[in-house]
């Protein structure tokens, strides 16, 4: 069975579909994603342990909960996760921020890592992966690869859009990250795109195509 969670909230669901109409331009593409993610982040954070503290309000102390000793870092996989970044950091201001860079081999359609920087402290934070899409799932699993190779222990992967096909490889491969993605959609195309899922998100992003 695979696991992973869905957020079907319904403005979540709302502004998935206008990111996937062929018509939307990068401003509102990219204005789209970093919403999104900051209301996907609600979901993922959802089990943050909370201690009570007391707080002085103008008219007397309120017992109250904050959050408990867990630091986050947000580490977006270059490049599409860049835009999910700012989203999550709305929720998160206090985050770090890594950055992991991967590329598809064309001759073997294998995922390389050819950039990991994380936060010196990594392996004391829970750290949040995002990526716009969950394929393969080859760039899931080399982000979590050398996110665990840096010491982090506690990892969630925030995805919009995922495929079973995705799911399953990394639930196989690293059965302890928990998964929360907007939509999953029917499958890949020759080219190891998403169908119908959204075209390709980075170059709908940052207009680069």
């Amino acid at each position: 069975m695979l696991k992973y969670t869905v957020t079907d909230h319904p403005l979540i669901q709302h502004k998935l579909s206008l990111m996937r109409d062929v018509n939307t331009g990068s401003k509102e593409f990219r204005e789209l994603v970093s919403e999104t993610s900051m209301l996907m982040c609600y979901e993922a954070m959802r089990d943050l342990p909370l201690k009570e503290v007391d707080i002085q309000t103008p008219l007397g102390i309120a017992r109250s909960k904050v959050i408990s000793g867990r630091k986050i870092a947000v580490v977006p996989i270059l490049r599409s996760g860049l835009g999910m970044t700012d989203g999550i950091m709305g929720m998160i201001p206090a985050a770090k921020i890594g950055h992991i860079g991967t590329f598809r081999d064309p001759r073997t359609t294998g995922t390389v890592g050819y950039y990991c920087k994380l936060p010196r402290d990594i392996s004391d934070r829970v750290a949040v992966i995002a990526d716009v899409m969950l394929a393969t799932g080859g760039a899931a699993c080399e982000a979590v690869r050398l996110a665990k190779e840096a010491g982090c222990k506690d990892i969630r992967f925030m995805c919009l859009i995922a495929t079973e096909q995705g799911i399953a490889k990394l639930n196989e491969t690293h059965p302890d990250v928990e998964i929360f993605c907007a939509a999953v959609d029917d499958g890949l195309n020759e080219d190891l795109f998403i169908v119908p899922g959204l075209g390709d998100a980075s170059d709908r992003m940052f207009g680069t195509k």
